[in-house]
């Protein structure tokens, strides 16, 4: 079965959202430094175009989380592949998240880090499915609310490819 990639979002579209949403955190955060957590691997192409839009002082780190084991849906048990390098006590945490599906991990991942100290916590994601939610999760920045289509690029993957794309596409399958 082939597949190709339909453009949902253009890369012109989404640098312009991504700095929007960098000018609106440094507004929020001015006068203070804000520490962003990403949520690997699709999460990282965004952290670092949005760290680049934020004017008020940043530092970052990165962790990686797993819910799927070696299938295609959520188990909804949350391993921590990779933790945090620093602590978060007193910080201003903003996890980046490529997409917010389920709600699942980030409503663990979330509880998890508030446990930590943070002086506040805030959730920034660049694509949010709100019809797939089964969790409550409150998503501080968003960067596009979307249909439940399979998205790929900017870090977003279909069998780790499509990763690099500059632009947000949905991978369309052929029958034929």
């Amino acid at each position: 079965m082939a597949e190709r990639v339909r453009v949902m979002l253009t890369e012109n579209e989404v640098n312009a959202r991504i700095k929007a949403i960098g000018e609106q955190i440094s507004r929020d955060y001015e006068g203070r430094q804000v520490h962003l957590v990403c949520v690997l691997k699709g999460g990282s192409f965004f952290m670092c175009e949005l760290a680049k839009n934020i004017t008020v002082p940043v530092s970052l780190d990165f962790m990686s989380v797993s819910s799927y084991g070696g299938d295609t849906k959520s188990s909804g048990v949350v391993k921590i592949v990779k933790d945090l390098d620093d602590p978060l006590k007193d910080k201003d945490v903003i996890v980046v998240e490529d997409i917010v599906d389920s709600g699942r991990t980030l409503s663990y991942l979330l509880e998890l880090l508030g446990q930590r100290g943070p002086k506040s916590l805030r959730l920034c994601t660049l694509l949010d499915k709100p019809d797939r939610r089964v969790v409550d999760v409150k998503v501080d920045y968003t960067g596009f609310e979307i249909p439940d289509e399979f998205v790929v690029g900017y870090g977003l993957d279909y069998d780790q490819r499509y990763r690099n794309l500059p632009y947000i596409g949905v991978v369309e399958f052929d029958e034929n």
